[in-house]
């Protein structure tokens, strides 16, 4: 008995906890969402500016305006109505929102292509726009319980500020801004993508709204039963032709994410490989077979390490025709012992040291071009030695650093190899060293322990 009666006052302090019925005005929100559909006056204007805000914000990638551009458009007010028209069968309240709701939308586009048109900015990295074009089932989620909050907010007695959180959230503005972006370039493929998520935002929002006005109560009005149902199968059919789609997108972005985050660990896995290092990689999620991109310095990557690198990636499923490996900052290291010195010697005719004198003068003048370039490997090993007794081996190679203006600078990549680990001030001040006395702007010290 005691347990049912603790059981009962539980249930009874959760209810009361999570009843809405001493919060929320029905008929006060009826009137509210009904008396602010239409689109005429100061709305026209305030959409219009809102929108060239938005496209503003979008074109200079600034996060501040195009939030301040949300928080003033109307856009969201036709799409609750529609679900309020939705769910209490008033047919003329749900077309009176669609034609609104249809007005605004050409109002936008018009806007934001002309200002996309007249613009003189060409953002090379249109980050905000770019966000706006590859819809996926987690917008769909952010739509409905945005819509939620927004027609529980419009239903409560004491308003609060959940309206402009949900305004910013569900982001109706921007995909229109990007449709305009889309007309203005002749980029059919952003505005598609935009499109679709402006529909699936509008669709969701209505649909909580369905769902939160026949949870209230919201009054019915009478009229015709099976045409109201038939609208409700029609759009429930909308609902799923636009979810399926971005189902398949939300897939694609975890593809994307999982291939991205198991190269991260391959190469956080597999930075040294024997004497060459991994100084640099990139992905390319674009294609339909991702690929990685490994930038290698040191020496020339061995067979069996190539092999060794080839199996771990397999452990992170990636396999070896999707790795790509750029050695150009990488040298063959050949070691000769006296034997083969000496054989190679013996078998040196008078006929090719003729040649190879003859091939040396007519070369002289080549040579003397490139002597500056040349890296003096020996000499330099033996002055770090003399400074930093650790190191034991040391490789040169020259390589080319691509700058944010897309000019090459030339960078000449030091490997190291030797007891120990040097400090972050050691390796900097040794950089600095070497940038002087090789006479290079940009010099990498890689350090590998033995």
């Amino acid at each position: 008995m005691q347990a049912d009666e603790r059981r009962r006052r539980i249930l009874e302090r959760l209810r009361k906890r999570l009843s809405l019925t001493d919060y929320i005005d029905v008929a006060a929100a009826d009137t509210n969402i009904r008396s602010n559909i239409g689109f005429r006056g100061p709305n026209v204007y305030i959409l219009f500016v809102a929108i060239i805000i938005a496209s503003v914000g979008l074109n200079v990638n600034s996060i501040p305006v195009i939030i301040g551009a949300m928080l003033i458009s109307p856009l969201m007010s036709p799409i609750i109505g529609f679900g309020l028209g939705l769910g209490t069968n008033d047919t003329k309240l749900l077309l009176e929102s669609l034609k609104n709701l249809g007005i605004m939308f050409v109002i936008s586009l018009v806007a934001s292509t002309l200002y996309f048109l007249l613009t003189p900015l060409d953002s090379d990295n249109p980050t905000e726009l770019l966000a706006r074009t590859n819809p996926s089932v987690y917008d769909v989620l952010v739509a409905f319980f945005g819509g939620i909050a927004g027609i529980l907010e419009l239903s409560r007695k004491e308003k609060g500020t959940v309206l402009s959180g949900v305004a910013i959230a569900t982001a109706l503005m921007p995909p229109l801004c990007t449709v305009g972006y889309g007309i203005a370039n002749w980029n059919w493929q952003y505005a598609g993508g935009a499109l679709y998520l402006f529909f699936i935002n509008c669709v969701f929002i209505a649909l909580a709204t369905y769902l939160a006005v026949k949870y209230l109560g919201f009054p019915v009005v009478k009229g015709d039963g099976h045409r109201s149902r038939r609208l409700v199968i029609t759009y429930g059919l909308l609902i799923v032709g636009i979810i399926v789609p971005s189902c398949f997108s939300a897939y694609n972005i975890a593809r994307e994410n999982s291939f991205s985050k198991e190269a991260r660990y391959l190469v956080r896995d597999m930075r040294s490989l024997g004497g060459t290092y991994i100084y640099d990689y990139s992905t390319d999620t674009n294609q339909k077979t991702y690929t990685l991109t490994l930038r290698l310095a040191g020496e020339s990557l061995s067979s069996d390490w190539r092999a060794k690198l080839y199996t771990e990636a397999d452990k992170h499923g990636i396999s070896a025709a999707q790795i790509i490996v750029q050695e150009d900052a990488t040298i063959e290291v050949r070691r000769l012992n006296e034997t083969e010195v000496m054989r190679d010697w013996l078998a040196s005719t008078e006929e090719q040291l003729r040649v190879r004198d003859d091939s040396i003068r007519s070369l002289q003048s080549q040579v003397d071009t490139y002597a500056a370039r040349e890296l003096p490997s020996a000499q330099l090993a033996a002055e770090l030695r003399s400074q930093w007794p650790s190191v034991h081996a040391v490789t040169l190679a020259r390589g080319n650093t691509v700058q944010a203006d897309e000019e090459t600078e030339e960078t000449v990549v030091v490997v190291l190899r030797g007891d120990g680990q040097l400090t972050a001030d050691e390796l900097q001040r040794m950089e600095n060293w070497l940038a002087i006395r090789l006479q290079t702007p940009t010099v990498q010290v890689i350090w590998t322990q033995e």
